[in-house]
C-alpha cells in the first residue's frame, strides 16, 4: 500500500502545536510500520526548513519536496483542483492530510484528514480578517470534510462540532487522542541544563508559566488580571513572576506590551526546552476559551507542573480530575484555584501525581497506530 502524507506545515522553521503532531504521527507511525511504503508531500519555494531529516531513518518513507511559489500552488488548488496531490507525489492508494490546506486528490485516491478544532467556527471574532477569508473561502474546511473519506477528531469534543456546524455524519468520524513525547517527564533537579534554560530565557526563580500562541482566543487577559489579583490579595506569593511563552499575535501586542511590572514575555520556546521549562515552573495556568485538544495542559502534567486550565471543549476530556477546572472568564476564580495550589504542599504534591498518572494514558505510538488502524480499514473496504 502506498500512502502519500501532506507536511506541508513543517516547511515552518518554527512549527506550531499543529507541526508537533505532525511530526510526532508521520515519526511514529513510521517507526512502527514495516509493510507500506509512504510518500511524503511538501512544497516551499525556500526550503529553508531542517524539520524533514528525521525521514532519513526510515528507507519506506520517500520525500517528495517541490518548489513552486506557495501563492501559485494555492491558486491553483483552490480554483481548479489541480494539481492532484496524489498523483503529483507519483501515485498513493491513501493521501492523510494532518492539517486542513490546499488540497485536492483523485477520483480513486482515498483521503484522510485530521481536523483539530473548529475554532474559527466557533469564535471568528479572534482571527483576523485575513485568517477568516483563509479558512471560509479559500481552504474551505467544510469542503474539505464532505470530500474525506474518513475524518480523525483529536477529541470527542471536535467531533461533536463536527456533526453540529459539518452536519458531518458520526460513522465518517474516528476520534484519536493526541499523544505526548517521552521527553515530557520530571527531570532531576541536578540536571545543568535546567539552569541553562533559565538564562536562556530569563527566568525568574520562581514563576506561573503559560506556554503556547499568545492570541485573543487563549485568554491571556484573564490569566493577567488573576495574577494581579493573587499579588495584592496574597503578598506571601508575590516572589512568583508570570511568565507568557510563546509567539505573540499582533491582536495582543497591546495586551503584553503595557504589562511589564512583574510579567515577562519570553517569547517563542525552542521545542527541545520545553519540557525543562515545564519543569521549573511552580504552576501552569492555561485559560483558552476554546479548544480542540490542549496539548500543553498534558505536557505540563507529565513534567509534574500542576495545571489550572478551563472547563470547557476539550479541555476536561484531556485533563481529567488531574487538574483544577476553572472558569476561564472569572478572574476571581482563577485567582482563588492559583492560590490554592501555591499556598499548601499537600494538594501541590496531590496535584503533580494525578497529573504525571494522566499524561501516561496518552502516547503517540498509540495515536500511530489508531491511525495506521484507519488506514488499513479503508483499504480492505
Amino acid at each position: 500500500m502506498k500512502i502519500g502524507i501532506d507536511l506541508r506545515c513543517l516547511e515552518e522553521e518554527k512549527i506550531s502545536g499543529v507541526g508537533e503532531y505532525a511530526l510526532e504521527i508521520v515519526r511514529n507511525i513510521l517507526e512502527a510500520d514495516t509493510e507500506n511504503q509512504y510518500i511524503i508531500f511538501s512544497n516551499s519555494y525556500k526550503q529553508k526548513s531542517q524539520n524533514f531529516n528525521f525521514l532519513k531513518r526510515y528507507p519506506r518513507a520517500q520525500l517528495k519536496r517541490f518548489r513552486y511559489p506557495n501563492k501559485v500552488l494555492n491558486l491553483l488548488l483552490w480554483y481548479f483542483g489541480w494539481p492532484k496531490l496524489d498523483r503529483l507525489v507519483g501515485g498513493a492508494d491513501i493521501f492523510f492530510a494532518p492539517n486542513i490546506n490546499f488540497l485536492s486528490v483523485g477520483r480513486i485516491c482515498k483521503l484522510v484528514t485530521t481536523f483539530h478544532d473548529l475554532s474559527f467556527e466557533r469564535f471568528p471574532e479572534f482571527f483576523s480578517l485575513k485568517t477568516r477569508l483563509w479558512h471560509y473561502f479559500f481552504v474551505n474546511p467544510r469542503r474539505i470534510a464532505k470530500k474525506a473519506n474518513r475524518i480523525i477528531a483529536v477529541s470527542r469534543s471536535t467531533r461533536n462540532d463536527l456533526k453540529e456546524l459539518y452536519k458531518t455524519k458520526s460513522e465518517a468520524i474516528s476520534i484519536i487522542h493526541h499523544g505526548i513525547s517521552e521527553n515530557y517527564t520530571v527531570i532531576s533537579r541536578n540536571n545543568p541544563k535546567l539552569l541553562d534554560v533559565q538564562k536562556k530565557y530569563s527566568l525568574p526563580y520562581k514563576f506561573i508559566l503559560y506556554l503556547g500562541n499568545i492570541e485573543p482566543r487563549k485568554n491571556i487577559q484573564s490569566i493577567i488580571e488573576a495574577y494581579k489579583k493573587v499579588r495584592r490579595e496574597h503578598p506571601d506569593l508575590e516572589k512568583h513572576k508570570l511568565v507568557l511563552a510563546g509567539n505573540i499575535s499582533p491582536l495582543c501586542y497591546n495586551i503584553v506590551e503595557k504589562e511589564k511590572e512583574n510579567i515577562i514575555a519570553a517569547g517563542y520556546v525552542d521545542q527541545e526546552d520545553k519540557p525543562f521549562i515545564y519543569n521549573l515552573a511552580s504552576l501552569f495556568v492555561y485559560l483558552s476559551l476554546f479548544e480542540g485538544f490542549g496539548l500543553p495542559v498534558l505536557e505540563a502534567m507529565a513534567c509534574g507542573t500542576p495545571a489550572i486550565t478551563s472547563n470547557n471543549s476539550s479541555i476536561p476530556e484531556v485533563a481529567g480530575n488531574a487538574a483544577i477546572l476553572v472558569d476561564p472568564s472569572r478572574p476571581q476564580e482563577i485567582s482563588e484555584a492559583i492560590y490554592s495550589v501555591l499556598s499548601g504542599d499537600k494538594l501541590y504534591n496531590e496535584m503533580r501525581k494525578r497529573g504525571i498518572r494522566q499524561a501516561k494514558k496518552f502516547s503517540w505510538p498509540k495515536c500511530a497506530e489508531e491511525t495506521s488502524g484507519i488506514f488499513r480499514k479503508i483499504i480492505r473496504s
